[in-house]
């Protein structure tokens, strides 16, 4: 047969409140898991991906800024070239030595040069004419990379939250439960609320921030979801005394409605109501407010 302990006779010892914290930490650890994971499941975007022609536009660029670092290689190679050949024969000039053959490769290095430049003024236009489009292949990938990412984190942030909601409105619907079935297994449910708690201020750093200007209406959310949380639970927990209430003042030999004390009379003495009435299962006298019929035992 188990025993039920009025809940004001309940008295969590030192044991439970650790074994409250050593769960509520385990606890923690798994919620923070499930929610880093809520964003690794809705992230569908991986970098930006450009289009067939996209992506033709930008190998061309790329193709095109090749072409002119090679071209420019070849122009500095053939600039330095003419500089040797032309020291070579200006000193066989001045030497009064034969420089036809260097006269020769001279003029060669000359025109070496004047095309070399030629092709790298080629490829400069080249890339001129195809940069343009290659930036504009990447902008576009931009952009809807960033459409996909405020969207995929616009998701996470709602799951989060549904997350986090349903994780701390179960802790205090268990908190409840069991505070009405006057459970020793009460403390539990403190560590799962205040897992919850946690995650909610978790939420709170990772998205407030980017949501709300903290300098222009974050006090105002702050201090109005504040208040229709408060509010929330009081009228919860008010729900939850008015029913207590009644119990609790006919055990203490009070009338139900009022609290005045009882002295044994069919009418309370305050309010004047009955505190006396008739079970509905075996018609013998019951007290209005208790729990169980003293004559029968039923509800």
């Amino acid at each position: 047969m188990s025993v039920h302990a009025d809940v004001e006779e309940i008295e969590t010892t030192r044991a439970e409140k650790l074994l409250a914290v050593v769960l509520a930490v385990f606890l923690l650890v798994g919620g923070i898991w499930l929610y880093q994971r809520i964003d690794d499941w809705t992230r569908t975007s991986h970098g930006y991906a450009l289009t067939p022609a996209e992506q033709a536009a930008v190998s061309a660029s790329a193709n095109a800024q090749s072409q002119l670092s090679a071209a420019a290689t070849v122009a500095a190679r053939a600039r330095q070239d003419l500089e040797l050949k032309r020291e070579a024969y200006r000193t066989a000039l001045e030497a009064h030595q034969p420089a036809e053959r260097l006269r020769v490769q001279y003029v060669a290095a000359q025109a070496e040069l004047q095309a070399a430049r030629a092709r790298q003024a080629a490829a400069q236009q080249k890339v001129q004419r195809l940069e343009p489009a290659a930036a504009q292949a990447e902008e576009a990938a931009s952009h809807r990379a960033d459409r996909s990412g405020r969207h995929d984190d616009l998701w996470a942030a709602l799951l989060r939250l549904l997350f986090v909601l349903a994780w701390l409105g179960a802790g205090l619907a268990l908190l409840l439960r069991l505070h009405r079935r006057r459970s020793r297994y009460e403390p539990t449910t403190y560590a799962l609320v205040a897992a919850g708690a946690v995650l909610v201020l978790i939420f709170a750093g990772d998205y407030v921030g980017d949501y709300i200007s903290w300098p222009r209406t974050g006090p105002l959310v702050l201090s109005l979801a504040g208040i229709a949380a408060t509010l929330a639970v009081f009228a919860v927990l008010q729900r939850y005394v008015r029913r207590l209430t009644p119990v609790r003042r006919v055990r203490n030999h009070r009338c139900p409605f009022c609290g005045y004390p009882v002295q044994g009379n069919e009418h309370c003495e305050g309010c004047g109501r009955d505190v006396i009435g008739k079970c509905s299962t075996c018609g013998e006298p019951r007290r209005v407010g208790a729990r169980f019929c003293g004559a029968c035992g039923a509800t």
